[in-house]
């Protein structure tokens, strides 16, 4: 999941809320939708900068995998 948010360089903030990984990245074009979908996510949107995925209830747990890896 992390290769498909563009590598660890573009995350620059990462929280989950509820359902939702909430990101702040350097590249959104890095971002590959199709690969975060692949890996479990039911949407992606992406506002300037700001990148949300939707995991479902599994989110907190995978924000703090993903934070371990960052």
């Amino acid at each position: 999941m992390l290769a498909a948010l563009g590598g660890k360089e573009n995350v620059t903030e990462l929280e989950s809320c509820i359902t939702r990984l909430r990101l702040v990245v350097n590249n959104p074009g890095a971002v590959d939708e199709k690969r975060l979908k692949a890996a479990g996510a039911v949407g992606v949107m992406k506002v300037g900068q700001v990148v949300q995925v939707v995991l479902g209830t599994s989110a907190e747990r995978i924000e703090q995998i993903l934070k371990d890896m960052i």
